[in-house]
């Protein structure tokens, strides 16, 4: 039974960001009147769940006024909506040095710390809270929820009669408490406390998943059902909810429903595993091979490591008289579970239908001979168990996997599977910068290189544009109808009049050039735009003039570096693709283009040693290939010369992680998200 049981910290945000007043005007500042306003304006924007945007509002007011201790409070309660725990607890060590009687910073470290898996700190913060008032309903229901995590569930059931009693209409402690009842066992308390939770308040959806989870163990599958209703009538964007009730309709002999609930999962989140395989698994029930082989497919594509989805693509394939496939993906799983014996009877099939009779009795016996020695001895004959995606979690108070023998748990490996934390990914807002960002997947890839281009990217979250002087000083000068703009890569598409606009003013330049009155910036412009065209080498070429008249054009190897370092990527990838390459030259000659590409961004350093985009660039550069040392030195020079620079921190964050430094990788990947580079939470929340 994979329906989450547990209160998560998730559920009780909303009583937190009440608890300490944010939509209030209760703190009284004694700040400039603009201070003022950007602190009230970022909390009324963290009110509204745009979390991202009221960082930088208090950003803003802590760059103005760092003494204040309410922008940093403010700033943690943001970041705890982004799972940045380890932000938000920073944010509110800060707050508390500034004002140890700040007692709502206590209250948000304790739960940033309960989050982060500290819960006997998490305590001492809750008892400093509860010092200043002993029944603050908060700090009670956070200090009881520790005392469960840590299984003290004596202290923690003293605890929650000490909120109930002061709070007999306090919801979320009733379902707090049943979720304490129902670790210790006590099933019939848990259901009371988690009908009294939805008698006071049906909008809690943990007590629905809750008391799922205590009929799907029960069977009563009716009324498991009912929970899950309910439950996603409270969440209906979150996919795995639809995932979990097709299972109980599939119980309930509901195919039809089942066969819905997966498609709408895959409607609101196409790369979710477990609907695709589960899907995979109905269609394959009825003899709709060829949609279950895709389906199993996908799943692999995504996560090509699922050896439960690649032994169920064998069966299906195998049925589907494909058995040469079949046998492909039977020897993979082979090779990383030697003594997975059911996948050795399948093997023994293909062969069979093959014709091998040899090969498949020798298969068979092997088979036999696996069964035979674990049966004999368990301990000195272990069979393989691959791990079964989410159909061996953490059920509640369930131990029947430990009891079961290992032939038993196999019988499992093609079974339907559900989601264990179904509740974990909320969105609130769909824009791109509002909302839970931390829950939309990204792939995890450093920044871009910043390149010059003739357009302006879209609005982002910087406070400040992407600037130096050399750039700044060339625009000052209108030599051109264009400004020139440095954003982070070039546009990756274009729509046709967008293009064609490009197009014109590359041959209105190349008629310049052609008729001799051509000038040096002339040949920038051009350059640029041939970059953005893609066309790399004629823009190398226009470029190479431009550094032939004027040697110290900072500019212009800005331009350089960027369109040799395009154009080596593109020979790069063209080669890969090429079955005649001779993979020794090839690596050499990339190896010799990448360093004239390090070459020009050393020269635009020699001419401005604080160009931290040029610092940026090699940074990218290393990271490419691999020198990760080299990178994390580069990126370290913009910091030193950007503090803010948001993407240098996202970069270095990286670079640590692929060095294995995972404690200064949370830390720059903090900052980051601090400074605005929305993917910085979804990472941090995938290291968790």
């Amino acid at each position: 039974m994979k329906i989450p049981t547990s209160i998560t910290p998730d559920i009780s945000m909303r009583s937190l960001l009440l608890a300490v007043g944010i939509a209030s005007s209760s703190v009284a500042l004694q700040a400039q009147v603009n201070a003022e306003q950007v602190l009230t304006i970022g909390r009324n924007v963290l009110s509204m769940e745009d979390y991202m945007l009221s960082i930088q509002y208090f950003n803003q007011a802590i760059k103005a006024k760092p003494y204040l201790a309410d922008p940093y409070l403010y700033r943690a309660i943001a970041k705890l909506n982004l799972d940045d725990y380890q932000g938000a607890e920073a944010d509110c060590n800060k707050a508390i040095e500034l004002n140890k009687f700040k007692t709502e910073a206590y209250k948000v470290r304790g739960f940033a710390r309960l989050c982060l898996g500290k819960e006997e700190v998490a305590i001492e913060d809750y008892n400093v809270g509860l010092t200043h008032n002993p029944i603050d309903k908060y700090f009670l229901f956070y200090k009881a929820v520790a005392q469960t995590d840590l299984k003290r569930y004596e202290s923690a059931d003293s605890t929650f009669s000490t909120l109930l009693r002061q709070f007999p209409k306090f919801e979320e402690g009733f379902a707090a408490r049943g979720r304490l009842n129902l670790e210790r066992g006590d099933t019939i308390a848990a259901l009371e406390d988690l009908d009294s939770a939805l008698k006071l308040s049906k909008s809690l959806i943990n007590p629905y998943l809750m008391r799922a989870a205590i009929e799907w163990k029960r069977k009563e599958w009716d009324k498991a059902a009912e929970d899950m209703d309910a439950a996603i009538r409270l969440r209906p964007e979150v996919a795995d909810l639809y995932v979990n009730r097709a299972f109980i309709r599939y119980n309930s002999d509901d195919f039809f429903g089942a066969m819905s609930d997966y498609n709408y999962a895959l409607e609101l989140e196409p790369e979710n595993t477990s609907a695709l395989f589960n899907r995979a698994l109905l269609r394959y029930e009825v003899k709709d091979l060829s949609r279950s082989e895709d389906d199993m497919t996908t799943v692999l594509k995504i996560d090509p490591a699922n050896f439960h989805a690649l032994y169920n693509r064998g069966l299906i394939r195998l049925e589907q008289g494909k058995n040469k496939e079949a046998l492909s993906d039977f020897d993979a799983i082979t090779k990383k579970y030697p003594r997975f014996y059911p996948v050795y009877y399948a093997m023994a099939e293909a062969h069979r239908n093959l014709g091998d009779m040899r090969s498949a009795m020798q298969l068979a016996y092997h088979a036999d001979d696996l069964v035979k020695k674990y049966v004999k001895n368990p301990e000195k004959n272990p069979l393989d168990r691959p791990a079964i995606a989410a159909a061996e979690s953490n059920d509640v108070n369930e131990q029947a996997d430990h009891e079961e023998s290992e032939i038993e748990v196999m019988d499992k490996f093609n079974r339907l599977v559900t989601v264990s934390k179904a509740v974990d990914t909320q969105l609130s807002y769909n824009e791109k910068i509002k909302g839970r960002v931390q829950d939309r997947n990204v792939q995890v890839e450093p920044e871009p290189m910043y390149a010059l281009t003739l357009s302006e990217t879209p609005v982002t979250l910087k406070s400040v544009s992407n600037y130096f002087r050399d750039l700044d000083d060339l625009n000052r000068q209108r030599y051109i109808s264009k400004q020139f703009y440095l954003n982070p890569g070039t546009p990756s598409a274009f729509d046709e009049d967008d293009a064609q606009r490009l197009f014109g003013y590359a041959d209105e330049l190349k008629e310049q050039i052609i008729a001799g009155k051509g000038r040096p910036i002339d040949r920038l412009a051009l350059g640029i735009t041939l970059t953005m065209l893609k066309n790399y080498p004629e823009a190398i070429e226009n470029l190479d003039k431009v550094l032939e008249f004027d040697d110290k054009f900072t500019v212009a190897y800005m331009a350089r570096a960027f369109a040799k370092y395009a154009n080596a990527k593109a020979q790069e990838k063209a080669k890969s693709q090429s079955s005649d390459n001779d993979n020794l030259l090839d690596r050499r000659a990339t190896a010799a283009a990448l360093q004239d590409v390090l070459n020009d961004y050393d020269h635009a350093l020699q001419l401005n040693p604080r160009l931290v985009y040029a610092w940026f660039n090699k940074g990218n550069i290393f990271y490419a290939a691999g020198d990760f040392t080299s990178a994390l030195q580069c990126y370290g020079e913009a910091i030193k010369i950007d503090p803010t620079f948001g993407e240098a921190y996202f970069n270095r964050g990286l670079s640590y992680l692929q060095s294995g430094n995972k404690n200064l990788a949370f830390s720059d990947l903090s900052k980051a998200g601090e400074l605005g580079v929305l993917p910085s939470y979804n990472i941090l929340k995938r290291m968790k």
